[in-house]
């Protein structure tokens, strides 16, 4: 199968490319549309001015407009202004006067009259302003219709700009107009303060012929259809609330932070989605950046200014007298700098507060957050702490606290500190700001203060899953703690808290500090809990060799552990490798050990259930799902049983069983880890949501359940594609994740590409793959997930001609379905044999099939899954089993969840049951885009005739009407749409 390279749906995701700008000119179209307007309106303003800040895409503009002038047979002249013009007074005049006598002359035969163009140089050498002014008003004048395009007027010199304001356009003819573009860096409300050249713009802003348009900044779903145009992805929606905020919506900050994280492989595409990769650091723009330069290009004091606020401006205003001392600038200087500074664009100064003096703003902000970041990133350490100390202590001195003003919806978060009013601009991040800066001061700050303050910071903020500071602080409180001891505690709180933002490295680090040399005295549940950590943390990074390791005595052996936190680690490998007996033969060996104390206790007592459940003894696992939580466990622990629990119902295909835990163990789905939220939306029908968490963890690498079953996730969402029509992608995806040397089972990705194998029509590669799955859990004892193993195995069977096979795997399948008590087992049991039947059969197996299905059918809508539900009534129709009309139900079950393969079945089967396909037009563009889909797959005509059923011939038909229809010429030009998602028909049709 022929791989894709834009819209690949691998593990780990692929690296997105920044394009930079298309042909589109996004967030515009108002402005664009006033400005044509304009200009092509004989009785329009003859001077059209378009201004706006720095970065906000003022040339761009212009240049889109020139270009659809030109395409409507408007001439344009550009004339481009460029710093240092200033300098040369009458500049701007001269060479307008030139551009236009030199179009005048190419478009006429006529001898001119007159030379303006000898006129104005004359004028610029004797500095004749009078002159000058005849010149150009004679330019003017002239009679060929044309648009002078002037870009970065506010580079021009001012007396050219002046003499534009005099101008009488009153009695000049209307055939010239002029599109200025100037950077306005003061709100449109607020004249500009400096004398020249702005206090002139501003003027000839006002003229009487001029009109002014304003750039405003993107809205977000401008800014959200730009990135997709720069990354020929759809931008997730946590990816773009980060470039707003930092970029404010001005495209030229956006771009540049798009370029540096594209640079960086921060942003990750799957599926032709992007992502910014999980603790993706923002970056410092380079020394060329527009905001970098322009910031350099100012005079002391500015710099030392911008740098001390890149720190201090959330304090307000106090902060400008805190800068003054900070740096020993005179308050006067400090002053002129930050005027300076609004002045330019680099700082905003913020509205003041009711009933206060005009001249008292509240304080100041960076423009561009973006900005600030990047001053405060290049600090030197020494800076960066006195500064940060700085602001640490006016928020002490303030009374201030750590608080939390919008908690995150944790189901067991830390208590916090009383919260106190901290003098803190609401612009800033209140629960970040202190703790950053308490962790920059370090050793310049009361030591014990900070480090109690870091910590309750950090516990509020748990598990922080976009890294915004939790694992930061607790560092930083660890680097500030000297007892033994009382580090030790430290480093396990933050150990912890890198696992629960998924920091698993630095995780496991911390845990193997504790475990190989744990302070004296330290509480045994803290080691325990260190060991724990340090396997999980392995499991997480999916270090099996590693795991294999920590699952035999020897490597635990020599460490300074008790033996309950030996026996629970060796015992949490075995179960993370799903080496299911020999984890089992280790608890009944220990039963003593870990039976001492309700910590241990419980978790084994829970990988006990499980590990039975998996060898098929489900009793022990079922009961335990009636039973009340552990008194004696902690709020946390307690949750994450739960999810352990829940995430084996899931993997079972239990739903019911599932949501009654949900619901009597209180807890939220919103709450849940991500890959429990997909198996839930997977098995609801909620496709959408399940394909959008799928490429989130598989571009974080997040693709692993809790055990057993840890490849669910790939799996099901490689079933997703395959249903929607996307077999090269699904089978891109299992190769992904295989080949993990002394890992846990794959028999589920064996499962997902038989299915694959099968659809392609390839059943002798699809018997191997399923015999290999089955292979390898027997060889381990397991019952979990040979279900679907061996009903896929007796279907293959029965279609290539091997019925007594067939029969064999189905015996196999019926009694597996009674020793685990399964009702997905006993459902793909009656299933399957009704599939299997043999048409030549005797009418007493036919009738014994036919109650089978029934039977499945009724099953199925108690077990409340849409797939699941509409796979067993299509089966039960083509068996006549049930009536054809509950096709249509089928027919829109598949339609709910985007499953455009089976519901191109199922038309068919319509069809050859007389029924109507509803919707003929929605059926022929659905037909059409599938087959799209199945092109961009990279498969051959015979591929595809083998997944849609059909003839090559019937195929290459189709693939003609398609051609037809959409003016398409060849499968590239198809595959280029379907990449892009772009309508399969044009416009007329």
């Amino acid at each position: 199968m022929a791989a894709r390279t834009d819209t690949e749906l691998v593990f780990g995701g692929t690296a997105a490319r920044f394009h930079g700008p298309g042909e589109d000119l996004l967030g515009r179209t108002a402005e664009s549309n006033q400005t044509d307007d304009h200009l092509r309106d004989p009785a329009g303003p003859r001077l059209l001015l378009v201004r706006g800040e720095r970065g906000i895409g003022r040339t761009v503009f212009a240049h889109a407009t020139a270009e659809r002038l030109r395409a409507g047979g408007i001439a344009v002249l550009p004339v481009d202004c460029v710093p240092g013009d200033g300098e040369h007074p009458q500049l701007l005049a001269l060479r307008l006067v030139m551009a236009l006598e030199e179009h005048r002359s190419a478009t006429t035969k006529r001898t001119p009259t007159r030379k303006p163009a000898a006129e104005a140089l004359s004028a610029m050498k004797h500095d004749d302003r009078t002159a000058m002014a005849e010149a150009l008003a004679a330019a003017l004048a002239g009679p060929t219709p044309t648009v002078v395009l002037v870009d970065d007027a506010h580079h021009a010199d001012a007396e050219s700009l002046a003499l534009l304001d005099e101008v009488d356009f009153d009695r000049v003819p209307p055939g010239i107009r002029l599109l200025l573009t100037a950077a306005r860096h003061t709100a449109p409300a607020r004249r500009s303060p400096s004398p020249e050249p702005g206090r002139i713009m501003d003027r000839l802003a006002d003229n009487r012929a001029t009109h002014t348009i304003d750039l405003p900044r993107l809205t977000l779903e401008d800014a959200t259809a730009m990135v997709a145009q720069r990354l020929r992805s759809a931008p997730d929606a946590d990816l773009m609330r980060r470039l707003h905020e930092l970029s404010r919506g001005i495209p030229g900050a956006l771009d540049a932070l798009l370029a540096e994280w594209t640079a960086q492989d921060a942003i990750r595409t799957a599926d032709g989605h992007a992502f910014l990769g999980t603790g993706a650091p923002v970056p410092p723009l380079p020394d060329h950046d527009r905001y970098v330069a322009a910031l350099r290009a100012l005079e002391e004091p500015c710099g030392t200014v911008a740098t001390a606020l890149s720190i201090l401006w959330p304090l307000g205003r106090p902060a400008e007298a805190l800068v003054a001392s900070s740096t020993g600038l005179p308050a006067e200087s400090v002053t002129d700098g930050i005027r300076t500074l609004v002045d330019e664009g680099i700082l905003d100064e913020l509205p003041v507060q009711p009933r206060t003096p005009a001249s008292a703003p509240r304080g100041w902000t960076f423009r561009v957050p973006l900005l600030a970041h990047t001053v405060r990133e290049r600090l030197g350490p020494v800076k960066r702490s006195h500064l940060s100390a700085t602001a640490v202590e006016a928020l002490w001195a303030s009374g201030a606290a750590p608080q939390d003003p919008h908690p995150h919806p944790h189901p067991h978060p830390s208590p916090l500190p009383t919260p106190l009013q901290t003098p803190l601009l609401e612009e800033a991040d209140a629960q970040t700001y202190l703790p950053d800066r308490i962790a920059d001061a370090g050793f310049l700050v009361d030591r014990d203060r900070a480090v109690t303050e870091l910590t309750a910071a950090a516990q509020s903020l748990y598990p922080d899953l976009e890294r915004r500071g939790m694992l930061r602080w607790h560092l930083g409180a660890v680097r500030l703690i000297e007892e033994q001891y009382d580090r030790d505690l430290a480093i396990l709180r933050s150990g912890q808290a890198a696992a629960g933002c998924g920091d698993y490295r630095t995780a496991r680090t911390a845990a193997e500090w504790l475990v190989c040399g744990p302070a004296e005295g330290l509480d045994p549940q803290a080691v325990h809990e260190a060991a724990t950590l340090l396997v999980a943390s392995a499991a997480a990074e999916q270090d099996w060799q590693a795991l294999s390791r920590m699952g035999t005595a020897l490597w635990w052996e020599g460490l300074p552990l008790s033996a309950m936190a030996t026996v629970s680690g060796r015992v949490q490998a075995l179960w993370q490798l799903e080496k299911w007996q020999e984890a089992l033969t280790l608890m009944l060996r220990t039963e003593r050990v870990w039976q001492a104390t309700p910590g241990s206790r419980a978790l084994l007592e829970l990988f006990r259930r499980v590990a039975e459940y998996v060898l098929g003894r489900p009793d022990r696992f079922l009961r335990a799902l009636a039973l009340p939580e552990e008194p004696d466990l902690p709020p946390s622990k307690a949750f994450a049983f739960n999810i352990a629990t829940f995430d084996v119902l899931l993997g079972i295909g239990d739903l019911r069983a599932a949501a009654n835990l949900l619901s009597t163990r209180s807890m939220h789905l919103e709450l849940l880890p991500q890959p429990n939220r997909f198996l839930w939306h997977h098995l609801n029908g909620q496709w959408d949501e399940a394909l959008a968490l799928a490429r989130r963890l598989l571009v974080d690498g997040g693709v692993l359940n809790v055990v057993p079953g840890h490849h669910l996730l790939p799996a099901r969402t490689a079933a997703i594609l395959l249903a929607q029509g996307r077999p090269t992608s699904a089978d891109r995806l299992i190769s992904s994740v295989r080949g993990q040397v002394n890992g846990p089972l794959e028999h589920v990705l064996d499962h997902a590409e038989a299915e694959i194998l099968r659809t392609l029509g390839e059943l002798g590669r699809a018997e191997e793959v399923l015999r290999r799955g089955l292979r390898a859990a027997d060889e381990r004892g397991s019952f979990y997930g040979t279900d679907e193993l061996l009903a896929s195995l007796a279907e293959v069977h029965a279609e290539a001609g091997h019925p007594d096979r067939a029969a064999a795997c189905l015996a196999r399948l019926e009694r597996t379905a009674e020793q685990m008590n399964s009702g997905r087992t006993r459902l793909l049991y009656l299933l399957t044999s009704g599939k299997i039947l043999d048409p030549d059969s005797s009418e007493a197996h036919k009738s014994e099939a036919h109650k089978h299905l029934s039977e499945a059918v009724d099953l199925a809508r108690a077990r409340s899954q849409p797939f699941e539900t509409a796979v067993t009534l299509l089966a039960a129709v083509r068996a006549n089993a049930a009536p054809p009309t509950q096709l249509h139900e089928a027919y829109e079950r598949f339609g709910e969840m985007g499953a455009t393969l089976w519901r191109f079945h199922t038309r068919t089967a319509m069809r050859e049951a007389g029924l109507t396909v509803p919707g003929r037009s929605q059926a022929t563009a659905e037909n059409e885009h599938l087959l799209a889909t199945l092109l961009a797959e990279g498969l051959t005509n015979r591929q595809i005739a083998g997944v849609l059923r059909l003839s090559e011939d019937a195929v290459a038909n189709r693939l003609s009407r398609l051609f037809a229809r959409t003016g398409m010429r060849s499968r590239t030009e198809v595959v280029t749409a379907v990449l892009r998602g772009t309508q399969m028909t044009t416009p007329h049709h």
